[in-house]
């Protein structure tokens, strides 16, 4: 059975059925609808996004000093980086850890012990003890419990967006496609206006001793309302039933990558510039001001408030788009447009107040546009028995190549050679999409 392009896969599509061959129970069930998956799939994604927005905005304006203090402020902020990245490194791991989870005891344990440890994990950041208290102890736990945010994240795959665009009126797959992307930011909103509003009313010495911690307690609770509206879905008898008739199900890694290899590849990359995007309009611009300009971070946590509003007001209008014109076409129109962004990063970044407030509200808005099909780009091109296995892993190489070390990356070297750096960046990741899709046009072409 051929695999189908990004913008020609129909759902529907099955392997015909033998016609003296008794009928299948699940096909008396009615299907679930679109609009209560969707519902589980914001509510779990936003949380998981909280918990990483909440390091990542940490990662600049609280880990410098509390644990990295013997080095300079750009130093401390590049190590915590670092450490951004290590969730992202061991994503996989914990992806292949949880199917085998699944595999023995269920998909709702394998979900309530990810969602614990993702939870435990944040909350465990909020009990450390700084740098100057316990020395490298500090950092090493802080490793630790960032690796156990990347492992939960892995572990935390249950299949509702799968589900979600198998089930979605055909004519609207670009719009459910773009709905279980809306966590993204309103996971960022919660986690820069906590942020925001702790740094705007405690003062420095508040903020640094006990305030930040503030935001990771809260991740907790946050995860436990995200387990049980997920729980509700994953655990019952008619959602059961839909995953395994849609072959939702963990298969063999080996017969993956046998199989189907090339397009858990193709798919990473068919969405990089939105991954590449995705750190540099959220984490990667507050370092950069805190390091280089003179406007204020409570002015800038502001401004990237109403760019994460725009980003969500986009994401409606990139389903609208995706269903008139296709998904292919509009993941490579936007990385055309994410292309010419990325040449005036330095005027606008290096510039003014007004100039970086105008950085943060456009490329929000193209972040919106274009992440909002991002997940369009990963299920379609799978046989029915790896999708499952071949969505989560291709979404874990997406993050790892595309948005791991992109604040990293794009600090260390901007620092030393400017801003163009990142420009170069952003080009690299619009390159690879156009390649990209217009590598699984030429494959779906061969093999129709």
């Amino acid at each position: 059975m051929p695999s189908a392009a990004i913008h020609d896969f129909d759902p529907a599509r099955r392997a015909p059925q033998d016609p003296s061959a008794p009928p299948d129970p699940r096909n008396d069930a009615a299907s679930v609808a679109p609009g209560d998956i969707a519902v589980g799939v914001v509510i779990g994604r936003a949380s998981e996004y909280f918990d990483f927005f909440v390091y990542g905005i940490a990662s600049v304006l609280v880990f410098p000093a509390v644990f990295f203090p013997f080095a300079s402020r750009l130093e401390g902020t590049l190590w915590a980086f670092v450490l951004f990245a290590a969730a992202f490194v061991v994503r996989p791991i914990g992806t292949l850890a949880g199917m085998q989870l699944q595999r023995h005891f269920g998909r709702g344990t394998k979900l309530t012990v990810a969602l614990f440890l993702l939870g435990s994990s944040t909350v465990g950041m909020a009990l450390l003890p700084s740098y100057a208290r316990s020395g490298e102890l500090a950092i090493v736990l802080l490793a630790l419990c960032r690796i156990g945010q990347g492992l939960a994240l892995g572990g935390s795959w249950d299949g509702l967006p799968s589900l979600l665009a198998l089930n979605a009126p055909r004519q609207r797959r670009g719009w459910y496609a773009m709905l279980g992307q809306l966590g993204a930011p309103l996971g960022f909103l919660v986690a820069c206006g906590l942020f925001a509003y702790l740094w705007g009313n405690l003062s420095n010495a508040d903020f640094l001793g006990w305030g930040w911690r503030f935001p990771f307690f809260a991740a907790f609770a946050i995860n436990v309302v995200a387990l049980f509206a997920r729980l509700r879905l994953v655990v019952t008898h008619e959602y059961e039933r839909e995953l395994e008739a849609h072959e939702l199900e963990p298969c063999n890694v080996r017969d993956l990558v046998a199989a189907q290899g090339h397009n858990v590849f193709i798919g990473a990359f068919a969405a990089l510039a939105s991954y590449a995007l995705f750190h540099l309009v959220t984490v990667f611009p507050l370092s950069w001001v805190a390091l280089y300009s003179q406007q204020s971070i409570g002015e800038f946590l502001s401004v990237e408030l109403v760019g994460a509003l725009l980003a969500a007001a986009a994401m409606p209008l990139s389903g609208l788009l995706a269903d008139r014109i296709g998904r292919r076409r509009t993941l490579g129109t936007l990385a055309i447009a994410i292309a010419v962004f990325s040449l005036f990063t330095p005027w606008l970044l290096g510039g003014g107040p007004l100039a970086q407030d105008a950085f943060i509200l456009v490329g929000f808005v193209l972040l919106g546009l274009s992440y909002g099909q991002a997940a369009g780009s990963v299920t379609s091109n799978f046989l029915p028995r790896f999708r499952y296995t071949g969505a989560a892993l291709t979404a874990d190489l997406a993050w790892l190549v595309g948005a791991a070390f992109a604040p990293l990356v794009a600090l260390g070297l901007s620092a030393r050679f400017g801003l163009v750096a990142v420009s170069l960046y952003l080009l690299s990741g619009a390159a690879c999409t156009l390649l990209a899709l217009r590598a699984n046009r030429t494959m779906s072409a061969v093999r129709d």
